[in-house]
C-alpha cells in the first residue's frame, strides 16, 4: 500500500521542479462528431455463400482450384442522404494464401495449413443509387484524403482502402451523398493445391468477414 504513495510523491516533486514543467506535460485533445445519420447494410441469401460438399478429387493436385463464381446483392439504406464508404474486416485474418487487403481467409485444415482465399468485387454497372441513378465506383487508399477517378470498372473491396460510389462519372471528389445503394457483388473463391492440404477427414471452409460502413 505504501509503494504507490511513494511513486506519486516522487512524480509530484519532479513536476514541481523549476524549469521542468513545460517539458514534461502535454495536452491531449479528443475530437469527433456524433451524427444522427445512420446506414444499414444488408446482404442477400442471409449473407451466406455455400459451396456444399466438394470432393478432394475435384481439387487440383499441384495448383490452386477456382470454385464457381457466386453473386450477392448488397443494399445500403440510410435514414437520410449521407456520404459513406465501405471496407471489409477479415475475421479469419492470417489464413488467406496471399497477403493482400483484398483477399480474405477460409481458415485452416486440421494440420494448420491455409485452405484458400476469397475476394469480393463490386460492379458499378450493376449498382444503382437512390433507386434509379447509375453509380460510378471510386476508391481511396489515403483514408478519404484523395479519391480515384470515378468509373464503371469493378472494384475489389479491401480491408484498408475505402470503396465508395458517386453519381458523377469522372469525379475525384469521392462518394456523393446517397440515401440508398443497391449493388451486385461477385465472390471469387480459390482453394489451395491439394498437395498442400490435410484432407483425410471432412474439412469445412470457414470464411467470415464483416462489411463496415464508414461515414465521411
Amino acid at each position: 500500500m505504501k509503494t504507490p504513495d511513494i511513486a506519486l510523491f516522487s512524480l509530484l516533486l519532479l513536476s514541481g521542479t523549476p524549469g521542468a514543467q513545460a517539458a514534461s506535460i502535454v495536452d491531449l485533445s479528443v475530437k469527433g462528431r456524433i451524427t444522427p445519420l445512420a446506414c444499414t447494410p444488408l446482404l442477400s441469401n442471409s449473407a451466406v455463400i455455400d459451396y456444399g460438399k466438394i470432393s478432394q478429387q475435384d481439387l487440383n493436385l499441384d495448383k490452386s482450384t477456382r470454385l464457381p463464381l457466386k453473386q450477392l446483392q448488397v443494399s445500403i439504406t440510410c435514414n437520410d442522404s449521407n456520404r459513406f464508404a465501405l471496407r471489409m474486416h477479415d475475421n479469419r485474418e492470417g489464413s488467406a494464401m496471399v497477403n493482400s487487403e483484398i483477399y480474405y481467409g477460409l481458415g485452416f485444415d486440421h494440420s494448420g495449413n491455409r485452405l484458400g482465399l476469397y475476394s469480393m468485387a463490386f460492379d458499378p454497372r450493376q449498382t444503382k443509387v437512390n433507386s434509379t441513378t447509375q453509380a460510378y465506383g471510386t476508391e481511396s487508399t489515403t483514408g478519404g484524403l484523395a479519391w480515384r477517378t470515378a468509373n464503371l470498372n469493378p472494384i475489389n473491396i479491401g480491408a484498408n482502402s475505402y470503396l465508395g460510389f458517386t453519381d458523377t462519372a469522372g469525379s475525384t471528389a469521392g462518394p456523393s451523398a446517397i440515401r440508398e445503394l443497391i449493388s451486385t457483388v461477385q465472390v471469387e473463391t480459390v482453394i489451395n493445391a491439394r498437395q498442400n492440404l490435410d484432407l483425410n477427414r471432412d474439412t469445412p471452409l470457414d470464411g467470415l468477414a464483416t462489411l463496415e460502413v464508414v461515414y465521411l
